[in-house]
Order: C-alpha cells, then sequence, then structure tokens
C-alpha cells in the first residue's frame, strides 16, 4: 500500500530483515511530542533511535496523547499543580486511515497518524487516536490522558493499543512476524491474534515481551468479569483466560498472562532478569526469562563538544566545556527559584519520576545531618531535585511538596520543575554528581545515570538495576553500601542515609576539591565505561539476536547453565 512503500529512507540491514512491530505506551522520542510520562518511555524512544541507526524493519505503535501526561506547575504557594493541556504537533501525518475497533460493545473509530523517520531519526511511528469526530465523548476521551486513573479508561487504553495497533497493521497489510509488547499495557493484542489464529501456539510464535518492574503498580491486574464486559479478552472462552490467570480464577494478572502468551520475554538488567525469574517461578506455563540491559541513544543524549575533549585528551576542554553545560542550568534554576548557583560547586542531582521507593528525600532524612551538608563552608554543596509524580499517587505528590518546603531556606537547593527530554538533558549535562538511591531490588533498571554519566556526571548510586554491571567504586562512580536487611523499611532507610551521607562527606567532596586530578579520572572513565555498553545500539541489536532471530529452547538452555553462576 502507498502508506508503507516509502516509510523507510534506507535498505534493511540483512541482519535485521524480519518485520517486527513494537507496541509501548509511550514514547520519548524529542521534547515537542510529549506522550511520555518517565524511564519506560524514555528507554522505548532510544530504542526507536537505535533501530532507525541501525537499519531495522521495525516499526513503532503507540497512542497520541491529547494531552500527554500532564503539564508541571505550580500553585501560587509553590506547590505542585498538574496542568493538561492540549498538545497539536503539525509534524505528524495524517494517514486517513480509519477503522474500527470494538470496546464495550461499542464500535469505537480509531485514525491512525503517522511519525515519519526524517521528523527525529526514528524508525516510522504509528500513533493512534480515537479523539476524532466519529467518537461520542466517551470514546473520545480514551487517548486523552497517558495513564489515565479511571480503571475502565485505563483498561480501553490497552484495548485501543493492543487491538487497535493489531488492527492498524492488518489494514496496512504489513507483513510482521514478531509483535514486542513493551510492558504489558498492550496485552489485548495477544488476544486479538489468539482470536485471529485460533490457537495459543501461532500466538506465542509472534510475540516477544518485556517487563520493566518488580513493583505491584507496574504489573496491572483488573477482574476478568470486567476485561472481559469491555472487550478486553477479544471473546476467548473462560476456560482458556482460566488458564492464562491460574491460580487466581478472580482476576488477571497482565504480565502473568503475557509470560504464557510469549514465545521468550527479557527483564531489562541482568539483576532485574534473577529477580524476575524468582517473582515468576512458580508459575506454570509461562516463557523463558532472559535479560536485556535497558540503555539510551548515545546520538541524541550525548553532548558532542565533551566527547570530543574527551577523545582528544583534553583535560581543559573537559573542565570548560562541563562548567559551560553547569551555566546552561543554572540558567533555568535561577527563573525558576530565584536561586544563583555558582559553576564552581559539586552539583548533586537526583532527577527521575517521583515513587515512593525511589526516595527523593532520603537525603533530608536525617534532617539536623542534612543541614551540617549544605552548610559546610569547607565543602560546599548544590542540590537540584526533579521529577513528575503520577498526578493521583498522593504520597509522592506530598513528597515533592515536602522537598520543596524543607529546602526552601537554603540558597543552594533548588526542586525545579517540568522533567521532561529538554530538562533532563539539562540536568545530566549540568550535574557533577547524579544520585540514585532507590531500595535494593526495586530498581529494574533506572537509565537516567547511563546518559548522565556520558556527559560527565559521575553516578552515586545503590547498586541496583544497570549499576552493577558498570559500577567500579572509585573508578567510574560511587556506589552507596546498601542495608543488608531490607524486612524493615524504617530500618532500611535509616541504614541507607547513613550510608549515603557518610559516602559524600568522607569521599564525594573531598575528592572533588582535594583532588581535582582524581575528580577528572572518575569522571573520565565513566564516559569511557558507559559506551558502547549502555548505548542502545547496543540493547536493539541484542532484540534482534536474542528475542526476534534466536530459537527459544537454544536460549533456555543459555539462561539455565548461567543461572547456576548467578544464585
Amino acid at each position: 500500500m502507498t502508506i508503507l512503500s516509502n516509510l523507510f529512507p534506507y535498505k534493511f540491514d540483512k541482519k535485521y530483515t524480519k518485520p517486527v512491530a513494537y507496541f509501548s505506551m509511550e514514547f520519548a522520542v524529542d521534547q515537542p511530542l510529549k506522550i511520555y510520562s518517565g524511564g519506560l518511555g524514555f528507554l522505548a524512544g532510544s530504542h526507536m533511535r537505535s533501530a532507525f541507526e541501525l537499519k531495522q524493519n521495525l516499526i513503532g505503535i503507540g497512542i497520541l496523547w491529547k494531552y500527554g501526561y500532564y503539564d508541571q506547575e505550580r500553585n501560587k504557594d509553590g506547590t505542585l499543580r498538574a496542568n493538561y493541556v492540549q498538545k497539536d504537533y503539525s509534524f505528524l501525518t495524517d494517514t486517513g486511515i480509519v477503522f474500527p475497533i470494538t470496546i464495550h460493545n461499542h464500535t469505537v473509530h480509531v485514525k491512525a497518524f503517522l511519525l515519519k523517520p526524517d521528523v527525529f531519526n526514528t524508525v516510522p511511528m504509528f500513533l493512534l487516536s480515537t479523539d476524532i469526530g466519529e467518537n461520542d465523548y466517551l470514546a473520545q476521551s480514551i487517548c486523552h490522558r497517558l495513564y489515565d486513573s479511571h480503571e475502565s479508561a485505563r483498561i480501553a487504553q490497552s484495548i485501543l493499543l493492543g487491538v487497535g495497533g493489531a488492527k492498524l497493521l492488518d489494514v496496512l497489510e504489513r507483513k510482521t512476524e514478531i509483535y514486542h509488547m513493551n510492558e504489558g499495557h498492550a496485552l489485548p493484542l495477544c488476544f486479538y491474534l489468539l482470536n485471529k489464529y485460533k490457537d495459543l501456539e501461532e500466538v506465542k510464535k509472534r510475540v516477544v515481551f518485556t517487563t520493566h518492574t518488580p513493583e505491584k503498580a507496574g504489573n496491572e491486574e483488573h477482574s476478568i468479569k470486567t476485561l472481559e464486559v469491555l472487550g478486553f479478552l477479544q471473546g476467548s472462552d473462560r476456560e482458556t483466560v482460566l488458564k492464562l490467570s491460574a491460580p487466581d480464577e478472580h482476576n488477571l494478572s497482565y504480565t502473568l498472562a503475557a509470560l504464557r502468551m510469549s514465545n521468550k520475554a527479557n527483564g531489562v538488567s541482568y539483576l532485574h532478569g534473577v529477580v524476575s525469574r524468582k517473582m515468576w517461578e512458580g508459575y506454570d506455563g509461562i516463557c523463558d526469562i532472559t535479560e536485556i540491559t535497558n540503555a539510551q541513544n548515545k546520538t541524541y543524549w550525548l553532548d558532542t563538544q565533551l566527547d570530543t575533549f574527551l577523545k582528544a585528551g583534553d583535560d581543559k576542554g573537559l573542565a570548560l566545556r562541563k562548567k559551560q553545560m553547569k551555566r546552561e542550568l543554572f540558567k533555568v534554576v535561577a527563573n525558576q527559584t530565584g536561586k544563583i548557583f555558582d559553576e564552581n560547586v559539586i552539583t548533586i542531582v537526583w532527577a527521575r519520576r517521583f515513587a515512593g521507593y525511589k526516595r527523593a528525600n532520603l537525603l533530608l532524612r536525617d534532617f539536623d545531618r542534612f543541614k551540617k551538608l549544605v552548610s559546610n563552608e569547607k565543602y560546599p554543596v548544590q542540590l537540584i531535585w526533579a521529577g513528575k509524580p503520577y498526578p493521583e499517587d498522593y504520597g509522592s505528590v506530598d513528597m515533592f511538596n515536602d522537598i520543596m518546603f524543607k529546602t526552601k531556606e537554603f540558597a543552594n537547593c533548588a526542586v525545579v520543575t517540568g522533567y521532561e527530554m529538554e530538562l533532563s538533558g539539562l540536568l545530566k549535562k549540568g550535574s557533577d554528581v547524579w544520585l540514585n538511591n532507590p531500595r535494593m531490588y526495586r530498581e529494574a533498571s533506572g537509565t537516567s545515570g547511563m546518559t548522565a554519566a556520558m556527559n560527565g556526571s559521575i553516578n552515586v548510586s545503590i547498586p541496583d538495576g544497570w549499576v552493577p554491571e558498570f559500577s567500579k567504586h572509585g573508578e567510574n562512580c560511587f556506589v552507596i553500601t546498601p542495608a543488608e536487611d531490607e524486612s524493615n523499611v524504617e530500618m532500611e532507610d535509616d541504614t541507607d542515609n547513613n550510608n549515603l551521607l557518610t559516602l559524600l562527606e568522607k569521599e564525594v567532596l573531598p575528592m572533588y576539591y582535594d583532588k581535582p586530578k582524581a575528580w577528572m579520572k572518575v569522571m573520565k572513565q565513566s564516559m569511557k565505561d558507559i559506551i558502547p555498553m549502555f548505548d542502545s545500539n547496543r540493547m536493539a541489536r541484542e532484540y534482534y539476536e536474542k528475542m526476534y532471530m534466536a530459537d527459544a529452547s537454544e536460549s533456555k538452555r543459555k539462561k539455565s547453565k548461567k543461572e547456576l553462576v548467578v544464585i
């Protein structure tokens, strides 16, 4: 068809000719396209960019969110306010394709928009919308807010992504051999294929699945009865659904069902692969779970000037460029908070999605000790927090506001809003230290530290997620010793807070101020070690090799042998 005829501005590399469709609820490909909330979207966006660079036969399937996630603003007293503003994108192509799907026994019309490769250097991406005149308001609202808090709306969004995306591929007559679900949101895709092929084994041949989190909130589940009524299950018989939900006869876990309907699955770091296999090892009928560590696209994130100085061995150039990038970040801080930061002072940034287990406020837990840290004249520090809480996660919203109130009196502490791709880049380039302190074994990957390292920001991190695959303490990062006992959250937080502050006081700050050459050495080693392992081109290659092309039984044999070494 004409829609597909000129989508790819290149000939496929012969290693990557198998046609793949990648389904994700969110994509972060560039600042202007605001259809993402956090790490899942950043990961998906980098994947789309690297697939383009590697000439892979892959297309992206997502949703065109009318209001995006939300615009992060402030109330009069400085507290967080979520604002919803309509987004319009002249750079998207209206394909003219409109087709029906069924949700809650009602016909819902779906319109497909296309993000062409030459806009942001991605593979072709189709974005689905129900916000068209053919639908009533309720149907139009399905694509209004990413991660709508209403249960029926959330389920309808999954149907739009999974069923709508699969049906679009049929409408396009695009040959697709592999359907890749980035997290469980697109699970209705599997039921659509089951309805199409009438055989679960035929579905498994075509589907692979990436699980992103051990967190309960990230492993969505709903009542089977509710899913059935809304059309999520695509008419699948009760016996089949109960086999997929077993041993639970009332609720369907998206993750468990995806593991039972896929040929292969993966965790998003080596450690997360181990954790995921342990999580699901007691369940029958699940596929092999391997691991492909997340990564980020260096073409987009890496500062080219900094990289040039690194390759030339120009330490003076590196130092001057780093200060220049700090000044660019400090303009944003001054504009938002009225606080003027100093380029010669070590700048520590905590910036990522606000969620309880990520502990944005860990540094403030012993507040008297925190005050000594930020008041130290010998080793002065500057601290910046940024990140978007889920609007209905009131605990995280309160944490954001509490940090703002507690640090407002300090001229060297700032909480900034608008944590999207542009600000994320400024923070990574303008920070000296990238702080990452989740509760141990709760962070599946956590990719922000990768792009920080690309830009000369040194990771100070709990050894969770991707970090153990990278870290060499004192050589390319600083590792926070985690509490040995995670059974008591309060004690764990106390221990981790003490160990973090001690690390900053005894190692990080003294090195920065007293041993600048040693600091430069760590920074350079960090920049060298992050590439190519944590560039998403490596990741995109691995998905073809380990998920799209590799034989499942061979993969399982390799994993089993490897596991003996790990456990």
